[in-house]
């Protein structure tokens, strides 16, 4: 059986803990999708497009990674991608405490998914998207915190 698995976030914008997470857990996996996740009731500073379009860039050189956009349980689309796996990243015990209801929620709602969580790398653990458009909505330069295929500024 195919192993595949779904890296969910609305990753506004994909920073380079997102791209470190991404290739070290590669290796596990038959097929990695990263699926934008995309909810109505919330704004996003980066556009869909751009966002789907700088992830492929960065990811253009892996043929294991696709990159999709989906709206409404996670679950839900991990079961009619055939994906056995959620991946997530942890970078706080805040995300802790989060992640663990979701992941806990989604077990009980289909058990057959498990949800892997990968602790960034530690020169990693501090970029997180929030503060990326902090810096670019202030006029400051966030490309280091990006992957190289990601230009803020177009």
């Amino acid at each position: 059986m195919k192993k595949i698995a779904v890296f969910p976030g609305s990753f506004d914008p994909f920073t380079r803990g997102h791209e470190s997470l991404v290739r070290r857990v590669l290796p596990l996996f038959d097929e990695l999708i990263i699926a934008i996740g995309v909810n109505s009731n919330k704004s996003y500073f980066f556009t869909l497009e751009k966002r789907q379009r700088w992830i492929e860039q960065t990811f253009a050189d892996e043929p294991k990674v696709r990159v999709e956009t989906f709206s409404g349980l996670t679950i839900d689309y991990c079961r009619s991608k055939g994906s056995q796996f959620i991946v997530r990243g942890l970078r706080t015990t805040a995300d802790l405490e989060f992640e663990k209801a979701i992941a806990q929620m989604n077990k009980a709602m289909a058990d057959e998914i498990e949800t892997l969580f990968i602790l960034p790398t530690p020169e990693l653990s501090a970029i997180n998207s929030t503060i990326i458009r902090d810096i670019v909505r202030n006029g400051g330069d966030a490309s280091k915190f990006v992957p190289a295929a990601i230009n803020l500024y177009e």
